[in-house]
């Protein structure tokens, strides 16, 4: 989408604003250290740092009013700020007109004070217009990784947009669609915004989520320029985007518990994954404290060539995931792609495709994983064998393979593994017990959930044939 010259110039006013709050913190500083008899031939040094400060607070100023006008930032801060911005450049202007004047010392020392809290007071509004209104008080954890929210003890008694769908929009969306700023106009807060939508017109469609806005742009590939979030952001995972798609093609309800919703058996497991017992961190993924080596970029290149994504699984981080699941005809041999990130890989997604039990000899050697997809594979407990090794894994998705109990009994030494996902697999009803027993630590996802009926849910009844 093509952007107008004053859309253009505006987006330099993060670059820009630098400048000014730099060079005139610096004449201020300069301005007192003059006061002392060996720094006094700083005079001329002063001018010239004030007379840059005050160019360069101009064009922020101009730039500023032009990024304004996009109407991506709440009003009455985006007002506070830039009138406030406007002082500081006025303030510099007199600043610079005085001291080329030579006025006394002692009228000069209180104008940097003033500058210099203007500078202080200016700068901490754009902050908040850029980070939030907690930048301040913000611990320095990744706020779109790792966030405390009520735990869900029971998913089927959850609200969905209360306890499932706003927490992801608060983690992912919130900086760009929030209450401060409203990238494209469009606000994810709270229903009315969301039903608003932005300068494009509505995102969601309740019922019809391929249609809706904000599926199609979440589902762009990373580099395209309307991907959302942008590229550069905390991404929303794979699970998070099944639940955001499946509530919304639901009806997109903001005040219905989750056991009044049709539940597909693709979204039934990662439901039951949301549920905690206590109060905990919600993490979305475990990265290991240890730092590693960048991964080779041939190697990744060479990935991508053949349709797999391979991503960082963190800001400033090496280690990465990887997602065969929108490459076309993944086979064993696919796999050995792999092998020189050994150390970086982390998070394999590997369900729905071809590969078979020779595929775990390599994956066996990963030692780092902790997130590993296997459903609707050709595995089998022959290749569970050749697990026992990854000492880091904390989830496994076997659902849809042809695993038994003794395969999965292989896997008991694994005193890191928190979730593992049976569904649709060979154990037999009367074997599960014995899998909850071996792995008291462990979540033993069986599958079948009961959903009740409702008065106002869709029936389709057809008439049996007659012989």
């Amino acid at each position: 989408m093509l952007i107008t010259i004053s859309e253009f110039i505006g987006r330099f006013h993060p670059v820009l604003v630098h400048l000014p709050i730099g060079i005139l913190l610096v004449s201020c500083v300069l301005q007192w250290l003059s006061s002392h008899h060996r720094f006094k031939d700083l005079h001329q040094a002063i001018s010239i740092i004030l007379f840059c400060g005050m160019l360069t607070a101009v064009a922020s100023c101009i730039s500023g009013y032009l990024l304004s006008i996009s109407d991506d930032y709440d009003k009455q801060l985006v007002n506070l700020h830039q009138w406030l911005g406007i002082s500081t450049a006025v303030l510099s202007i007199v600043f610079y007109y005085l001291h080329r004047k030579k006025v006394s010392d002692k009228i000069r020392h209180w104008l940097a004070f003033i500058l210099f809290l203007l500078i202080i007071i200016t700068g901490h509004f754009g902050g908040t217009l850029t980070h939030g209104s907690d930048y301040l008080s913000f611990s320095g954890v990744d706020k779109s990784n790792s966030i405390i929210q009520k735990p869900i003890t029971n998913i089927q008694e959850s609200i969905i947009f209360d306890d499932i769908i706003q927490p992801m929009l608060q983690s992912k969306c919130y900086s760009c669609h929030g209450k401060t700023k409203q990238k494209g106009g469009l606000r994810v807060d709270d229903s009315l915004h969301i039903w608003k939508g932005g300068k494009d017109g509505i995102v969601l469609i309740a019922g019809k989520a391929d249609e809706s806005e904000i599926i199609k742009r979440l589902l762009l590939p990373r580099n395209h320029e309307d991907h959302m979030p942008p590229k550069e952001k905390s991404q929303l995972t794979e699970p998070e985007i099944a639940i955001i798609h499946w509530w919304i093609a639901s009806g997109a309800s903001f005040h219905k518990k989750v056991k009044e919703l049709q539940q597909t058996e693709k979204i039934k497991p990662i439901l039951l994954s949301l549920q905690k017992t206590g109060t905990e961190k919600i993490r979305v993924s475990d990265i290991p404290i240890a730092a590693v080596k960048k991964a080779d970029q041939q190697t990744i290149n060479k990935l991508t060539e053949r349709g797999i994504v391979v991503l960082p699984v963190a800001q400033n981080s090496n280690y990465l995931m990887a997602s065969f699941v929108t490459a076309d005809s993944i086979i064993d041999r696919d796999i050995a792609l792999l092998i020189p990130l050994q150390q970086q890989l982390v998070w394999l997604k590997l369900g729905n495709t071809s590969i078979s039990d020779s595929s775990l000899i390599i994956i066996g050697k990963f030692k780092n994983i902790s997130r590993l997809q296997l459903d609707h594979t050709k595995i089998t407990d022959t290749g569970l064998a050749h697990l026992r090794s990854l000492n880091n894994l904390q989830y496994i998705n076997l659902v849809g393979t042809k695993v038994t109990t003794q395969g999965v009994l292989l896997l008991n030494k694994l005193n890191n593994l928190q979730s593992v996902y049976l569904y649709q697999t060979f154990i037999k009803s009367t074997e599960w017990e014995l899998l909850k027993k071996n792995f008291p630590n462990s979540v033993i996802d069986s599958g079948g959930y009961s959903v009740p009926s409702f008065e106002s849910d869709t029936l389709e009844v057809t008439q049996k044939k007659k012989n």
